[in-house]
């Protein structure tokens, strides 16, 4: 037990819930990536060996992570920044192409996104600047000006090719300013401001498809708009019988066939129908895959170990003795965690079609390795939380015996 103790410093809780994430993604990334299999001439595991070496470098940069004592975590947003919004720029005109968005660069033996380094970059600064700005009455009026700031430069070059990741790391960072103690009024006022903006977005998307293919540097605005009358249509506009699946809710109905068709325990990993139809299947419905399997059972099995992790973070930010590592351990929860719920909620049918994959679950590479990032330093703060605990508390018995009389431990 000593032992693994020290390999596995922090909260144990959260080391628990990363392995089991970690478990159910193996198991439910070869099930639901069978497909996978018919591309080229690729064997049969190609598919899970690919992923399961992903997962190994995610650990490993868990565990790297959390032995770097969490105040080193400063200096990083000042660098990573500034590089995510160049790579973000360099993306939109050289980015390689995925899906009909360019969200990639590719350097030929690895492919990188660049929006998920600017997420990580910008939850470490906003947690920097809110712990540089506290005062007894809360953050100082001037930290949400300098948070929308870097914010709103990320967003923008974000959002024209991935609406869905802007609207993230917005809502992540708007709750991280209510975290630290920025004033309501301001939030109030900024939650107006948003409201205009979601207006002018909602009647923008009113206009005809052709008029919105003709305006520059906004190429996926028709996609959204079909994905949001998709959403919003009534559920009787079209008969049982005359139903249809087409190219523009094949992955929606595929998803829902997949939910519908499970029970209580589901059909058993490995035995899922729907893998082979949902194109996404091991990575933006996997959730769909894994109610399928596992049933509402297993599906409330991981709503829950998203649960507590956000648990778990509040309790070691409780525990914080300075502003920055409460505010990065929440920052880190709350990113995870919500986009846990957005994609769960998409593949449920909750909210509109969106490219968000299932965190530290669904197959991928960037996105994996920044997940455990966040993995990494939630333990760190934890561990070296309890650190300045422990040695706090040896200092307190160390200074007592001072007050000893000599003769009474010549006693003793």
């Amino acid at each position: 037990m000593e032992f693994l103790n020290r390999v596995f410093r922090g909260d144990k809780v959260v080391w628990v819930v990363f392995m089991i994430l970690l478990l159910i993604s193996v198991v439910e990334v070869f099930s639901a990536a069978s497909t996978l299999t018919y591309i080229g001439d690729r064997s049969y595991w190609w598919a899970i060996r690919d992923h399961s070496i992903n997962l190994l470098l995610g650990f490993l940069v868990v565990y790297l992570a959390h032995l770097v004592p969490y105040r080193f975590y400063k200096a990083v947003p000042v660098v990573l920044v500034p590089l995510s919004v160049g790579m973000l720029i360099w993306v939109l005109f050289k980015g390689a192409a995925v899906n009909a968005a360019n969200r990639w660069i590719d350097l030929g033996f690895v492919s990188i996104q660049p929006s998920e380094l600017a997420k990580v970059g910008v939850v470490m600064g906003t947690a920097l600047i809110l712990s540089r700005t506290q005062t007894e009455n809360g953050a100082n009026p001037n930290a949400m000006k300098w948070i929308l700031w870097v914010t709103g430069i990320v967003c923008v070059f974000i959002v024209t090719e991935n609406l869905s990741t802007a609207l993230l790391l917005f809502g992540v960072v708007f709750l991280m300013m209510y975290v630290g103690r920025v004033s309501l009024k301001q939030l109030g006022k900024l939650v107006g401001a948003l409201v205009v903006v979601g207006i002018l977005f909602g009647s923008l998307l009113l206009l005809p498809y052709k008029t919105l293919d003709s305006l520059p540097g906004l190429n996926r605005l028709t996609t959204w708009k079909a994905r949001f009358e998709r959403f919003f249509e009534p559920a009787d506009h079209v008969p049982a019988a005359q139903f249809k699946i087409s190219n523009e809710n094949y992955q929606e109905t595929h998803a829902t066939m997949a939910i519908a068709s499970s029970n209580i325990i589901g059909r058993g990993p490995g035995n899922s129908v729907e893998r082979d139809y949902l194109p996404q299947a091991y990575s933006d419905f996997i959730f769909a895959i894994i109610i399928e399997e596992l049933g509402l059972v297993g599906g409330a099995f991981v709503v829950l170990l998203y649960i507590i992790l956000l648990v778990r973070a509040a309790k070691i930010a409780q525990r914080c003795h300075s502003y920055f590592p409460a505010f990065l351990v929440m920052g880190c929860a709350l990113m995870l965690v919500a986009q846990a719920m957005l994609n769960m909620m998409v593949a449920v049918g909750l909210f509109p079609v969106t490219g968000q994959p299932l965190p530290l679950i669904s197959r991928g590479g960037t996105s994996t390795i920044i997940n455990c990032c966040y993995i990494g330093m939630m333990l760190s703060v934890s561990y070296y939380t309890e650190k300045m605990e422990r040695d706090a508390s040896l200092a307190e018995v160390q200074e007592a015996e001072k007050d000893i009389p000599e003769i009474l431990r010549e006693g003793q």
